[in-house]
């Protein structure tokens, strides 16, 4: 984030104040003595400061961690999976304080975005948490006098690294499922949203035994850098965007240790013309993430709307969506929360302003954010629709990660999916239309590891959730995930006849 030198810290009421950073079941400072100041982006101010984390803290973490490890891997998993039930109860008696620092941090509405995010949070322990007992292997028949058999364990230090657009659910994802295998776990925050992750780690503190899980807080540099090549993590976990995924996997293949990552995304949707109808405008907003700014790496950012519906869907598009309030995060009225920091919103300015610029595209509705009035005072973007019949234009290619949408004719259903393939993204995608084996026969041809039809909502627990090409390698959310990202299998042969 862009470094602001607070002179009074103004948190919101209701709101979760952080202690430093969790190593070895303490709460501490950084090494170096710096912090970090965070920012409420509704309002640009100063809310709270945590530790600037360097190369000497994440040393301290994974020895605290190493220390941990062979105690933890010992506790019978049934065990394990109790404890995180109990995580998952004291999370959800805290679910408001929770959703609240959410918002105040990430600019992410209450009601629309941060309770939603802090529920499914608990849910995500509980879920692993029943999960304990699916840690088993398998025997193999190799014959009478011969006993061949598997078993799960687990692998190590895990280093794992997660961003600031739902930082408490994707803290969760990490958490959850490696300590649920016998891991531990040196996790970095996002320096711009870390409060709700460290009060997610407060909570877990009080259930599992010192250094099983240490949360560092500090810059991708100075903190994930020393983190992601530390000799002794044994396994990375990263979700974030793509360009920062390729420095992790090449950090990992010097030491070969395994890695899952969660990368970025250009999610396609496919609207057929038989979906001209409210519930199908309905799945586009779902599906865009309007009321998250669009800063999800799913968001259906390239909709590819048959010509004989064009105008028309793109007007009850506009009256819905420009219907939508925008403003203060932590206000119950606010549909529409801010961008997380002036970079990212600079960033997204800039796209709308090439958006503008550019001949071949019509500005639907939407546009720069107001330069006066309450929405100049907060990071707030306006949901933004250009039409285009090009998929071959920088909106329509790169990951904006903010609330802009463009749509791009189609007549011809194998040119509409051969451009959504069209992309090294393959993450997410949404296909629309009351014929279902239009439907299924489309999310079949389309390259990415998510297809929903005719509907746009978010993970859920037990689904088996990753992508395709360069938007990741391994899964989450699932029994699959936690097993092929958090245990490594090891035969055991023995003879009888001895």
């Amino acid at each position: 984030m862009d470094t602001i030198t607070p002179t009074k810290l103004s948190p919101a009421p209701g709101t979760y104040q952080p202690k430093g950073q969790l190593i070895g079941g303490k709460w501490i400072g950084s090494a170096s003595g710096q912090v970090i100041a965070i920012e409420n982006p509704g309002k640009r101010i100063a809310v709270a400061e945590v530790p600037r984390a360097a190369a000497a803290d994440v040393e301290m973490a994974v020895t605290a961690a190493e220390k941990a490890f062979p105690a933890w891997k010992n506790v019978v998993p049934r065990e394990r999976g109790k404890l995180l039930l109990k995580i998952a109860e004291a999370m959800e008696a805290r679910v408001e304080e929770m959703a609240r620092t959410i918002a105040m941090e990430t600019g992410n509405a209450l009601r629309t975005q941060a309770r939603g995010e802090a529920k499914l949070a608990a849910d995500i322990f509980r879920y692993f948490g029943g999960l304990a007992g699916e840690l088993k292997g398998e025997t193999v028949p190799l014959g009478e006098s011969v006993l061949s058999y598997t078993r799960r364990e687990p692998i190590g230090i895990v280093g794992a690294i997660i961003p600031w657009n739902a930082p408490v659910m994707l803290g969760a994802l990490k958490i959850a499922p490696a300590l649920c295998a016998g891991n531990v776990l040196v996790m970095k925050a996002a320096e711009d949203a870390p409060l709700a992750v460290l009060m997610m780690s407060d909570i877990c503190n009080e259930f599992v035994p010192p250094g099983v899980l240490n949360v560092i807080t500090g810059y991708g540099e100075e903190c994930g850098g020393a983190l992601a090549n530390h000799p002794k993590i044994r396994k990375l976990s990263f979700t974030g965007s793509t360009e920062v995924g390729k420095i992790i996997m090449r950090a990992a293949a010097d030491r070969i240790v395994p890695v899952s990552l969660e990368l970025g995304g250009k999610s396609p949707s496919i609207v057929y013309p038989d979906a001209d109808e409210d519930w199908a405008v309905d799945g586009i907003i779902n599906a865009m993430r309007f009321t998250r700014q669009s800063q999800s790496c799913t968001a259906g950012s390239r909709m590819f709307l048959h010509e004989d519906i064009f105008d028309s869907f793109l007007k009850k598009l506009e009256k819905k969506v420009t219907a939508l309030k925008i403003g203060d995060p932590l206000d119950e009225a606010s549909d529409i929360g801010s961008i997380i920091n002036n970079k990212q919103y600079s960033k997204v300015c800039k796209y709308v302003q090439d958006g503008l610029d550019r001949s071949d595209a019509k500005l639907v509705f939407g546009g720069l954010p107001p330069k006066t009035g309450p929405l100049s005072e907060g990071y707030f973007t306006m949901p933004t629709v250009f039409a285009d019949r090009s998929n071959d234009w920088r909106l329509a290619r790169e990951e904006i990660f903010g609330p802009v949408l463009v749509a791009i004719r189609w007549s011809d259903e194998a040119e509409a999916i051969r451009m959504a393939n069209e992309s090294h993204y393959g993450l997410a995608a949404y296909v629309w239309t009351h014929d279902i084996g239009k439907g299924l026969r489309a999310a079949h041809a389309i390259e990415s590891g998510w297809v929903q039809v005719n509907q746009g909502g978010g993970q859920t627990p037990g689904m088996s959730y990753g992508g395709f090409k360069q938007s990741g390698l391994g899964k989450e959310f699932s029994l699959e995930g936690m097993l092929d990202s958090f245990t490594q299998k090891k035969s055991v042969t023995v003879n009888l006849a001895v």
